[in-house]
């Protein structure tokens, strides 16, 4: 027996953690990043990073039995690198995790490292489908693959939908590098900060945008006409790995991005989170490299190619920019007492990268970014957390 769909447009009061929605040949893209702070810089990496849509899901009301969502992926391929895996849709029935699945094919950009080129080729949509659920009416909402671009062209449900209600949950809006994007983790609801916000109660927005956290005024003021009730900035690895400041712009650059976004959230809880432990950067400034010899092998690594010698000119490296992190966050926070710092080692640490290396030497996998979204709910929303909500148990 055909099942009678409904095919509802996907609008952006059906969209949570996208601050804007673009309207393509075909259905919609969701953006992390607004169209007016896309125009002032336009990086391939960083249009790559905020359409790819971490943290963000569609959400809804409905009595539905049936789901099926059509998409238009964009996959990347790395020349001699292993096969990259389909992106993860997660569906969440009343917030717990209902199902998974992919869709194969879409478009394919395939990057070639040595070279420095990309090339994409065009490909057709494809459907992810679940059915078997329960007829109770619940609330919905499918995360869409964190590390792929997603234009969502169709849904279509067994059932009338309505968009989920505003369920009250205070909003975290959270920037930071591909660790924060979500980088290695298994799906889109085990990213780091997907984790941690599940586990505080709150609602994510996630600006982690991959390769370009790096202080960019755009995004400051993307994040200072956001609302929000918790802010969080993680910095560090991005500002090293392109080497793009010293210590003389970067010290002005994050007053000046801390100072943007508290004209609009003058008083919200904001926490100003370091990197998490990475050795090859720890004391030698970058660039970060391709590791060619790893490549050649099938393996994507990345290797420090600064000279620790020039830290003393005012490189950065990741322990020069925790110490001044440190300082900034203190000497602010005299009259700024919502102003809060943790350093990223109490998230993942020497004890974690022993037992958890780093698979490329820059990104935590699966398991770790498992245990970085724990220990910052545990730091972040527990307790004397920057982030603890005094009405809630616990």
């Amino acid at each position: 027996m055909s099942t009678a769909w409904i095919t509802t447009p996907v609008t952006a009061d059906l969209l949570r953690g996208a601050l804007d929605v673009e309207r393509t040949e075909r259905g919609v893209l969701p953006h992390r990043l607004p169209a007016w702070a896309r125009a002032q810089y336009a990086d391939g990496q960083l249009a790559m990073a905020e359409s790819q849509p971490s943290g963000v899901r569609v959400a809804f009301r409905s009595r539905a039995t049936a789901i099926e969502l059509e998409t238009l992926p964009t996959k990347r391929v790395y020349a001699g690198a292993p096969p990259r895996p389909d992106g993860m849709y997660d569906l969440l029935v009343d917030g717990r995790l209902a199902g998974q699945g992919s869709v194969a094919g879409g478009d394919t950009v395939t990057i070639d490292m040595a070279a420095g080129t990309a090339e994409t080729e065009r490909g057709r949509p494809g459907t992810v489908r679940w059915d078997g659920l329960s007829g109770a009416n619940k609330t919905i909402e499918i995360w869409l693959p964190h590390n792929e671009t997603t234009e969502v062209i169709a849904l279509r449900t067994d059932a009338p939908i309505e968009p989920a209600p505003d369920g009250g949950r205070r909003v975290w809006l959270h920037h930071g590098s591909s660790i924060s994007h979500g980088s290695d983790a298994a799906g889109p609801t085990t990213t780091w900060p997907a984790l941690a916000a599940s586990l505080g109660g709150v609602e994510l927005i996630n600006l982690g945008l991959g390769g370009s956290a790096l202080l960019d005024p755009f995004t400051a003021r993307a994040m200072r006409d956001t609302p929000a009730d918790l802010i969080s900035i993680k910095i560090g690895i991005n500002l090293v790995n392109t080497d793009l400041m010293r210590l003389r712009a970067f010290t002005p650059a994050v007053h000046g991005f801390l100072d943007t976004v508290r004209e609009g959230h003058p008083e919200t809880p904001l926490l100003v989170v370091s990197a998490i432990l990475c050795p090859i950067h720890e004391d030698t400034p970058g660039p970060s490299g391709f590791d060619f010899a790893a490549l050649g092998s099938g393996r994507l690594a990345f290797q420090a190619t600064g000279d620790p010698a020039e830290v003393a000119a005012g490189k950065l490296t990741l322990g020069v920019i925790r110490d001044e992190l440190a300082r900034i966050v203190a000497q602010r926070a005299e009259q700024d007492p919502a102003l809060r710092y943790l350093d990223g080692r109490d998230l993942y640490g020497e004890a974690d990268f022993a037992e958890l290396p780093l698979p490329d030497r820059l990104h935590p996998d699966a398991a770790a970014h498992r245990r970085i979204g724990e220990r910052f709910a545990e730091l972040a929303f527990n307790g004397d957390g920057a982030f603890a909500d005094p009405g809630r148990d616990g």
